[in-house]
């Protein structure tokens, strides 16, 4: 019997009493190979339909990330929290006293303005002329002066020799940051600022000009004079540098930079370096930790506050092995709170039950941070020892349930960077000097991120060389609450006077 009558033959019983001995056997052994052949198919299927299964589940939790991104509500705080804050606002609102505009604004310029009547009136009583009492009813508003663009033309006096008639001596040209520019200090202040400060693209800031008057005013030329702005305050950039190799502890980041030609590469990045009181970029076009590990080998950092990305770990290798040969202490790594949270809130949507258990033991932990920070400095310690039960609740929980979600799941990878960066994560309990999280150096890439998608790149090495420069030096003003426009003024009065150059963090201890 072939193989096809003999499978044919296992439905009919009464077939099976006609085979012979032999043929029975070499049936068996055919059903069997057959049977196996047919499970291996059915276990192949099964793996692939499992397979399938979660290329779908991970599809669909990355198009919740992606449209949460793009769609969703950028704070992070939960609906009901929100509403608490609120609601508990408006209880403890008190009605205030509002001020007049000079007591709001007290740095703002005051006018009096004396409003009379020409012609004296008469009395409503008597008919009589009356006469100014020296009493009056004051009121105050606000009022704006549209931006003014003026032509100064310069006139250098000559002076002669009345006796021999042999020299003349021409007044000196004032200091500028580039001679012979169109464009005087000021005004390559007021567009620079207006770009790395205020974020208005120099494209409108032409056009903003030319509804002022100043019509046509060509827009590379100006792009040229933060370039000259940038050069000429180089100084200062470099002690920034200083600055943050200085300190303890160092935030870093970085933001992907857009080389839109001049370059083979187009993928760029800008690498934020900051500390309380200094902010520092460099844009690099390249994410490899050698960027970061070129700071820390100079530097006399301890801690890294930074994401979880593979490249800080590589650049504190580094700088560690550097370390070793010289016999001092070792950079630690610690890692912000925040990401940790947010990969609980990407959960949300998708495990909401099972998230919210996260996200409530955060919302604790930064409450109690909030309690710690808005009192002395030597309570920080009592209220973060508080937060360690809510630390081992999650990791408990987390290494409890790790095994029933895919790894693959939103759920599962909060799981992981959880697990695996839970020492990281709980440092800053035990030390003051810690921060809970990154945020402070995050907030500071907000400014290049809105940047970049409201003039999408740079054009030339040198665009990314001034961008990183500006952006450093309005980036510290604002950490130490000065106003940029009188830092550069300062500075290039300073500079132009060939003294040394200073830092935002050093313009508030400058003899007034």
């Amino acid at each position: 019997m072939t193989q096809q009558e003999l499978i044919q033959a296992v439905v009919p019983v009464d077939k099976l009493n006609s085979l012979s001995k032999e043929e029975l056997i070499e049936f068996f052994k055919l059903e069997q190979s057959y049977r196996k052949k047919l499970q291996g198919e059915v276990e192949r299927l099964q793996a692939l339909n499992e397979e399938l299964k979660q290329k779908h589940f991970y599809i669909e939790e990355h198009y919740i990330v992606i449209k949460n991104k793009f769609y969703g509500k950028s704070s992070e705080k939960s609906v009901h929290v929100r509403e608490n804050e609120s609601g508990g606002a408006h209880k403890k609102s008190k009605k205030k006293k509002v001020q007049l505009p000079s007591q709001r604004y007290p740095d703002a310029p005051l006018i009096e303005r004396e409003v009379i009547i020409k012609d004296e009136p008469d009395c409503s009583c008597c008919g009589a002329k009356m006469q100014d009492s020296g009493m009056t009813e004051d009121s105050e508003f606000l009022t704006v002066i549209p931006q003014q663009y003026l032509i100064i033309r310069q006139k250098r006096h000559k002076y002669k020799c009345g006796k021999c008639y042999g020299a003349v001596i021409t007044a000196p040209v004032p200091p500028r940051m580039k001679e012979g520019s169109a464009y005087s200090d000021e005004m390559m202040v007021d567009v620079a600022l207006s770009k790395y400060c205020d974020l208005v693209p120099i494209d409108r800031y032409s056009q903003m000009a030319g509804r002022e008057g100043l019509k046509d005013l060509p827009p590379q030329s100006l792009i040229e004079t933060t370039h000259y702005l940038a050069d000429f305050t180089q100084e200062a950039y470099d002690k920034l540098k200083t600055e943050i190799t200085e300190s303890k502890v160092l935030h870093a980041d970085e933001t992907p930079h857009r080389m839109l030609e001049g370059n083979d590469t187009s993928n760029w990045y800008l690498w934020g370096f900051s500390t309380p009181k200094t902010s520092y970029f460099e844009c690099h076009d390249t994410r490899s930790g050698e960027v970061a590990s070129s700071i820390l080998t100079n530097s006399h950092c301890q801690y890294l506050i930074s994401d979880v990305f593979s490249g800080y770990a590589k650049a504190v290798k580094d700088a560690n092995k550097v370390r070793d040969e010289e016999k001092k202490q070792k950079i630690v790594n610690v890692y912000c709170n925040a990401h940790a949270r947010r990969k609980f809130k990407e959960a949300e949507e998708r495990f909401p039950e099972e998230a919210e258990f996260f996200i409530e033991q955060y919302r604790q932990i930064y409450h109690l941070e909030s309690l710690a920070r808005a009192g002395p400095l030597k309570e920080v310690l009592d209220f973060r020892k508080q937060m360690l039960p809510y630390y081992e609740a999650m990791k408990n929980k987390a290494m409890a349930d790790y095994g029933g979600y895919s790894s693959k799941s939103s759920l599962g990878k909060a799981f992981t960077y959880f697990l695996r960066n839970y020492n990281e994560l709980t440092l800053f309990i035990k030390n003051t000097d810690l921060p809970i999280d990154n945020n402070s150096q995050e907030r500071l890439l907000r400014s290049p991120v809105i940047g970049r998608k409201t003039w999408y790149g740079t054009h030339s090495k040198r665009g990314a060389q001034t961008a990183a420069i500006l952006f450093s030096l309005v980036e510290s003003c604002k950490l130490n609450k000065i106003n940029p426009r009188k830092y550069f003024q300062k500075l290039i009065e300073t500079l132009h006077q060939r003294k040394p150059a200073f830092t935002p963090a050093q313009f508030n201890k400058l003899p007034a």
